[in-house]
This record gives C-alpha cells, structure tokens and sequence, in this order.
C-alpha cells in the first residue's frame, strides 16, 4: 500500500510503503470494539463506597421492647430500614478491570489501523518538529493541512517544541509510538503517522 508522505508545510517529501499485514486487513467490529471495553473498564477508577450496617456511627441497642408495644420487632437502628441506617448491597471500591489476551490487543490494534486506512484517514508526516514551538503556527500548519480533528503518533521520543506547541489545540492528540492504542485512535477523524512511527510499527508486528 502506497502512501505520499508529506511535510508540515504540505509539501510532497516522496513516498512510502505501508505493510498490508498491518494497515490492509478487512477489520473486524468485534474485535475493535472488545479491545475498547478493555481500555475503557481498565481506565475506571472504582472509588465508589457506601457504608454498610457495621460502619455507622449510631447506637446498637434494641430500640425498644420486644412485646406489647403492638409495632413491628426492631433490634439496632444501623438497619437499612432506617434513614441514617447503612446501606445494603452497596458499592464497595474494586477494579473494574477485565481481561484480553495480548494477542487479541495486538489484532485489534492491527485491524483499527486498517479501518482508519480504509476510510482514507491515514495521513504520513516525514517528521514532526518544529522550529519556534508557537501554537499558532503550528495551527496555521495543521489547517493547511486539513487537520481539525487528529491524532499524532511520532517515534519513541517526541520533539518537544512540537509535543509544547500542539497540547493547546483542541482535538488534536500526541503520542509517542508506545501511547498508540485503538480508542485514541478511532476517536479522532485523522490518524497522523510520522516515517518513524511508521517504522516502529512494522518492526513491532513483523
């Protein structure tokens, strides 16, 4: 697969070639969409708690006898009958984290890759830096560019006037190549690939 590889001024800087095995599968719904319920449950806090019966703060005598009062037998007011009383079958804190085979995620990956492909949203950057580290600049660049709405995945080390310039601009992510994950990626309407990036991901999945 043949992508023209471009510069941050939208200048042509050649061409590249894109493995099929990683950016020319058919993708798979079911498999994209399992990868993102395990990021998402891993990314829940689960600091939900509630206080049962033995952790109000309130007296555990019998609140009054057990006969001739003609009312219903009670015992401790921590009850959750009561207002104040505890809480039954509460939220207690937990993680929420499921599990996924490293294989399936390393599919995954592969197939949500290939469904950006597919819809013509991969773009190929030969690097991503810049040279005075101003947003506006950088936002000139990317509407020239028609980036509104992208993620950028760039080698193992960002350039750090670029990474500086661009975390101001809204809807635009940057990620080092071991930050890539399909939720970032399919939320965002373009995916950004620089030559480095490129070339990390075949020598991951070769």
């Amino acid at each position: 697969m043949e992508f023209t590889v471009t510069t941050l001024d939208g200048d042509t800087a050649g061409s590249i070639d894109l493995s099929a095995e990683i950016f020319g599968l058919e993708p798979r719904a079911d498999l994209i969409q399992r990868c993102i319920v395990w990021q998402l449950s891993r990314r829940q806090a689960g600091t939900h708690a509630v206080k049962n019966r033995a952790e109000i703060w309130r007296t555990g005598k019998k609140m009054y006898k057990q006969k001739g009062t003609g009312s219903a037998r009670h015992g401790s007011a921590r009850v959750p009958q009561f207002r104040g009383g505890g809480r039954a079958f509460g939220p207690q804190p937990r993680s929420h984290a499921i599990d996924l085979p490293k294989k399936v995620r390393s599919l995954a990956l592969r197939h949500a890759l290939s469904a950006k492909a597919k819809d013509g949203g991969i773009v190929v950057l030969d690097k991503a830096a810049l040279d005075d580290g101003k947003t506006k600049t950088l936002k000139a660049r990317f509407e020239k560019l028609g980036l509104a709405n992208a993620l950028i995945i760039d080698g193992a080390e960002l350039e750090s006037k670029f990474s500086l310039a661009a975390r101001n601009i809204p809807n635009i992510d940057v990620l080092p190549i071991q930050g890539i994950n399909v939720y970032d990626i399919l939320r965002r309407n373009k995916l950004v690939l620089t030559r480095a990036a490129v070339d990390a991901l075949e020598a991951r999945f070769k």
